[in-house]
């Protein structure tokens, strides 16, 4: 196989494993899983508005400032005497009166981005508003916990940064037995047989090399472990319910990938809010419900964490397209089956007080959830993955 050949077919893998910076290949010290404790990361991309998603229904300023988009009040699925779920969450308002989800309101960070792209890389990699890194929270994490690349699955097409590690990656899949196919070309056994010193003597050509066996390994394994487990729970019919029940075969199989990525599309509501953001809601509180039930049939529940994030939430006030524009800070869910402070974690947001550009003021740093999720659930020293110390909170 000639050299230009090799880099051409080896692109398969590369979308499957991001390839990193070339700094040393892949270490083979043995796995080390601190537990079998799983967290699903969502993310709700584009920017959820939170304030027409859990709504201040007896707030004035809100149905001022929100004439033609804010929730009426007989539309509300009311939570508390202040707060209520949007009509469209029913399936999630089901899981809070359960005691399975903790809601944190005014979640975000310093001096923040109002650009999809740069506030995704902040989340997804935890660093501050002026700090760029090329690895994310995930991917570092991975790495930590073990040398298997599957410790960390994106369902998706390809691999986001939040599962991008310093040297190693996890990989990208919406379907474990046409994953193993794909790995399972011709070609791809003819690579692996070749010698080394004839087409892989540069350095780079030889970490591709090891990147195109780990995807093969890791596709064998989660062939083998998911193909006798079938699902019984009905799923909604579109693409992230689709994503989340991938997503629960793996876990009930009894994979040991750590952490799962899905991420939503669709909730950048600048034009017409109301009607396309009820129904994402709908979409995602439909899939959400299913989900939890085919955990919970499986006795996987209990040892699963849920959170969901969006870049940023959305300006308080309507704009003249009866939408929103990009706004700051937003609300985090988390799902769990013994969560510590279910229902509202912190209060809602004062729209009395809003920052100098009229925005909500964050109050929570998001990497103090990530630090919590860390320390606390997945039992590893948080300071070790996101670089620096942040406070605990208490929700698990």
């Amino acid at each position: 196989m000639q050299r230009r050949d090799f880099l051409k077919r080896s692109a398969l893998a590369s979308s499957a494993i991001m390839i990193p910076s070339f700094m040393r290949a892949f270490e083979n010290t043995p796995a080390h899983i601190s537990g079998f404790k799983k967290l699903v990361v969502i993310q709700l991309s584009g920017g959820n508005d939170g304030l027409n998603t859990i709504v201040p229904y007896r707030n004035d300023i809100y149905y001022s400032i929100r004439p033609q988009i804010a929730i009426p009040k007989n539309k509300i699925l009311k939570a508390t005497d202040d707060l209520g779920f949007n009509e469209h969450l029913a399936p999630l308002k089901e899981l809070y009166d359960k005691g399975y989800l903790s809601i944190i309101n005014n979640v975000g960070y310093p001096n923040p981005n109002r650009s999809h792209f740069r506030s995704t890389d902040i989340w997804h990699t935890a660093s501050d508003a002026t700090q760029y890194l090329e690895s994310g929270w995930l991917g570092r994490y991975i790495e930590k916990v073990g040398t298997h690349s599957h410790l960390g699955i994106e369902v998706d097409e390809s691999l986001s940064m939040i599962l991008k590690g310093e040297n190693r990656n996890g990989i990208a899949t919406q379907n474990a037995a046409l994953f193993r196919r794909n790995m399972e070309q011709p070609f791809f056994d003819e690579v692996l047989h070749q010698q080394t010193d004839s087409h892989l003597s540069e350095h780079n050509l030889g970490y591709l090399y090891k990147t195109m066996l780990a995807a093969k390994s890791s596709a064998r394994y989660l062939h083998e472990k998911t193909r006798i487990y079938e699902s019984k729970q009905e799923y909604p019919s579109n693409p992230f319910a689709k994503q989340l029940k991938t997503t629960a075969q793996f876990i009930n199989s009894g994979v040991e990938t750590q952490v799962y990525y899905v991420s939503m599309g669709g909730f950048d509501t600048h034009v017409n809010q109301q009607n396309s953001q009820g129904k994402l809601l709908k979409t995602y509180s439909d899939a959400m419900s299913s989900f939890i039930k085919d955990l919970e049939k499986n006795d996987t529940f209990k040892d699963t964490l849920v959170m969901t994030f969006s870049e940023f939430g959305r300006r308080v006030a309507q704009n003249a397209s009866n939408g929103t524009d990009h706004g700051t800070a937003n609300q985090v869910y988390i799902i769990g089956k013994n969560l510590k402070n279910a229902g509202f974690y912190n209060p809602a947001a004062n729209l009395s007080q809003l920052d100098d550009n009229g925005d909500l003021k964050f109050e929570i740093d998001f990497r103090t959830v990530y630090a919590t999720i860390l320390d606390r659930w997945m039992d590893i020293d948080d300071a070790t993955v996101l670089n620096k110390e942040f406070s605990k909170l208490d929700f698990v």
